[in-house]
Parts: structure tokens; sequence; C-alpha cells
């Protein structure tokens, strides 16, 4: 299986406080890789960098674009990293316009191509041809994701007004709407119950078993990542610790200690350089 992102020597530093520390692993095109670790891990950070919040202090990021050929992403501006790179993300919290309408948030996630097409307003403004086919698609695609992800009867409803379930997966399909190569979600079962969790799991399945979009996860609930993942890499203060298969991963006497530490007669914790 070919490689899509590459993240090579990956440090991320605010001050005195390392949050990566000389990172690196490879996330595969076509497949979902977990990325787990105990809070304060780095795991949000090193998404940060992946999208452009951040700009590592060190390392790079080499995204195999199919079609714009090797990127790095720690070169883009942060604009630039979902618009030619296609690496797109959710967050811990969600971020929908909740006095919009569902539709109205996927059409808004389009909003690089309809600037574009408005020639910076004034084609939007005199409604001409090229925009109004933007708009045309724009709208269709939103509508394409919606079915898909079983959305369409919420299309007129107000985001902010649905269940919390839902709009975790209004999220995902706002996400989706950008046509991302790499989508990077950021704990989306979070407040989830064990039935939305498991129709998540289904969900990502379809995403990419079927769709063949490749999926970076963060997750803490371990009835999704180690389900739906065909590769894990735990991280635990800034670094790598363990990576393989989600059976070796959770075998891993490594993995086991972060989580768990030792008990009170093996003494301190495993220092992160295990």
């Amino acid at each position: 299986m070919s490689t899509l992102l590459s993240v090579r020597n990956l440090s991320m530093r605010f001050g005195g406080l390392t949050a990566i520390d000389d990172l690196s692993l490879e996330v595969p095109a076509g497949s979902i890789t977990g990325i787990i670790g105990p809070n304060g891990a780095g795991k949000t950070t090193l998404f940060n960098c992946l999208t452009g919040f951040y700009k590592p202090t060190f390392g790079s990021l080499v995204l195999a674009h199919p079609t714009r050929g090797d990127l790095r992403l720690e070169a883009l501006p942060s604009h630039r990293v979902a618009r030619d790179a296609q690496v797109v993300r959710t967050f811990q919290n969600i971020r929908l316009f909740p006095k919009m309408t569902v539709l109205e948030n996927l059409i808004v996630a389009q909003h690089n191509v309809l600037q574009r097409a408005s020639k910076f307003s004034v084609a939007g403004l005199l409604a001409l041809p090229g925009y109004r086919k933007a708009e045309r698609d724009a709208v269709e695609r939103a509508a394409t994701w919606l079915e898909r992800l079983q959305l369409t009867q919420y299309a007129d409803h107000a985001a902010g007004a649905l269940p919390y379930g839902i709009q975790r997966r209004i999220e995902i399909a706002r996400a989706l709407c950008v046509d991302p190569v790499l989508l990077c979600l950021d704990e989306p079962a979070a407040g989830l119950n064990p039935r939305e969790s498991a129709e998540l799991n289904a969900l990502l399945t379809y995403l990419c078993g079927e769709l063949g979009i490749a999926i970076l996860l963060i997750e803490h609930d371990m009835s999704v990542v180690m389900n739906v993942s065909d590769h894990i890499c735990v991280i635990n203060y800034g670094r790598k610790i363990a990576e393989g298969t989600p059976a070796a991963v959770q075998n891993d006497p490594h993995v086991i200690k972060a989580y768990l530490g030792e008990d009170e007669e093996a003494g301190v914790m495993e220092e992160s350089t295990s």
C-alpha cells in the first residue's frame, strides 16, 4: 500500500514546553490510521501542525497528492492546506454555524470555490453564468453528501437545533464537501452513545472502504478506533511509543503502561522515551 502522508522528525515547541518530540510516522493511502494516547500526549497538536494551524518547530509533513505531486504541508499558508492539499479536519468541539440550516453549513464549506467563481464578489453581484454554475454545483455537492450520510431529511433544519450525534455527522459531511484527500477527524465519537458510536464505525468504514478516502483518526473511544483502524500509532508526551495493527497495539506493554501506569510496587511511570 502506498504512503499518502509522511511525517518526519516532527517537533513542536511552545517556549520551554515540547508538545511533539521528534515524531515520525506514515499514513497509508486508502486506509484508516488511528492516533491514540493519553490526554496531553500531543495528538491534537499533531493535527494542528498537519492542517496549518501551527507551524512546526522542526521536521516535515509531506503529502503525496494524487494529482499535484508531493506537497510540503508545513510550508503552505494555512488557508492553502485545505484548498490546495485537500487535507481537512473536524474538531473535538463541534463548530457548525448553529443558526444556519444544515444545507447552508455544507455550502459555506465550499467558500474557496465560490469565492474564486465570484471573482471576489463582482461575478456574484452580477449573477454571471460562471458564478451561477458554481452555486448550482455547490448545492449539488452538498445534497450528494447529505444523501450519502443519510442526512437529507435535516437539510432545512437549523444545525444547532439537532441532536448531538446528528451534528457530529453533519460536521463530517461538511468536511467531505471539500473533496478531501486526507480526512482528519479529532475525536468524532466524543459525546456519542453506544448506538451512535456503532453508526460512526459504519460511516468511517464506508468512507474509506467504498469511497477510498484516507482517514486519520484521533479517538479515545476504543470501541471505535480498534474496530475501524487498519493501523494505529500511539504517542505519549509527544513521542511515538508503539505502532502496528490494533491487535499488536492492544497488547504492547509500553501502551498499557502509558494508559494505566505501573502498579505501586513497580515504582515510577515509564519515561516517555521508552
